[in-house]
This record gives C-alpha cells, sequence and structure tokens, in this order.
C-alpha cells in the first residue's frame, strides 16, 4: 500500500528522491544510468523508503515526467487551466517546450522509457482539455463527444510536438505550434459550439 501523498512528510520524502534523480540526470545526462540505489543514496532514504512510494523505477519515472510537466503547465499557463484559444496556443508552446528540454536526455539506452513518458504527458494533457471542454461545450454535446474531443485533441497536440522534438532543426517550435492550434482548434469547434 502505497503512503498517503498529502501527509508533509510523505511529499518532503518524495520531493528528495525527485530532486535527487533531478541532480543524478544533470550529471549523468540519461535516465537509463540511474538506479534505484542511486536514487535512494543521494537523497539520503534507504531502498524501502523508495518502495514504500513507489512500485518501482518505472512507476517513479512516470511520477517525476508527470510533476516536471505539470510544474511547467503552472508556471507558464495562468491557473494552470485553459480559457480561450490564446491559453490552448500556450499549452501546446509548453508541450513543444517541454519535450524539446527532456530529449537531450533520452539516449537510446532510454528508448524503454518513452512510452512511459508519452502516456504520463498525454494523460495531463487529456485532462487539462476534458475539464476545459467540459466547461466550454454546448449541453447538448454528451459527455462522451467531449471525452473523444479531448482525447483526439491531447493525442494530436502531444504526437506533433514528439514527432517535432526529434527533428527540431526543420522547424520552428513557434511554426508547428502555429499550425497544430489550427487543426485542433477547427476540431474542436464542434464541441464547443463555435
Amino acid at each position: 500500500m502505497l503512503p498517503n501523498t498529502n501527509d508533509p512528510r510523505v511529499k518532503r520524502t518524495r520531493q528528495l528522491m525527485m530532486q535527487a534523480f533531478m541532480e543524478l540526470l544533470e550529471q549523468k545526462k540519461n535516465v537509463s544510468s540511474i538506479t534505484v540505489q542511486d536514487i535512494t543514496a543521494y537523497a539520503t532514504v534507504n531502498r524501502s523508503t523508495f518502495y514504500a512510494h513507489f512500485e518501482d523505477k518505472f512507476a517513479f519515472l512516470e511520477s517525476w515526467m508527470r510533476e516536471k510537466f505539470l510544474e511547467k503547465l503552472k508556471d507558464e499557463l495562468p491557473n494552470a487551466a485553459l480559457s480561450d484559444i490564446g491559453s490552448l496556443r500556450t499549452l501546446i508552446l509548453i508541450v513543444f517546450d517541454f519535450l524539446f528540454c527532456t530529449r537531450p536526455y533520452m539516449t537510446l539506452a532510454d528508448r524503454q522509457y518513452e512510452p512511459l513518458f508519452e502516456v504520463a504527458m498525454q494523460k495531463e494533457l487529456y485532462d487539462l482539455l476534458f475539464t476545459w471542454l467540459s466547461e466550454q461545450s454546448e449541453p447538448s454535446v454528451s459527455r462522451e463527444t467531449v471525452e473523444t474531443a479531448a482525447r483526439i485533441a491531447s493525442w494530436g497536440i502531444f504526437g506533433s510536438a514528439l514527432e517535432w522534438s526529434r527533428h527540431p532543426e526543420f522547424r520552428s517550435a513557434e511554426d508547428m505550434a502555429r499550425e497544430v492550434l489550427v487543426v485542433v482548434a477547427a476540431s474542436l469547434a464542434p464541441v464547443m459550439g463555435e
């Protein structure tokens, strides 16, 4: 059973481990070379504490990716929420920038973690879009339609950003984000009654 994440001691311990991982990542420059032992030694906690918080390294990495992405959203998107097309554009740029900044740490050995990171980010995008669309959609639009629209938009944004992050030298993030915004906004218009 995992500990209560609202407990201040639990938050502090998790933060210690996350910070240790970030510092190790800066030193080693790739995810796969960092072991649970490295994280616990650097955070000065024992392995059993790690496993009391996370099922395994994969669960830790998923949590780390979500936290980092949510921090970026909180820092760059007012109230970490969507309110209009301008904030949707900001969200798209955040996703592009986040993937661009994390790509240098993904070596060939780290490819096994990519699906984990992709699912974590896409889920956060979906949640944010679903909340926004639920608030903005016409009353006649069903919950299932809103869910589908949020799913399509989140994968469209994420997939475009992921592909772009593999070869950012070909086009600027601004140009790509502008095109993604046009397509995503057009696909969401029927749900929002526009």
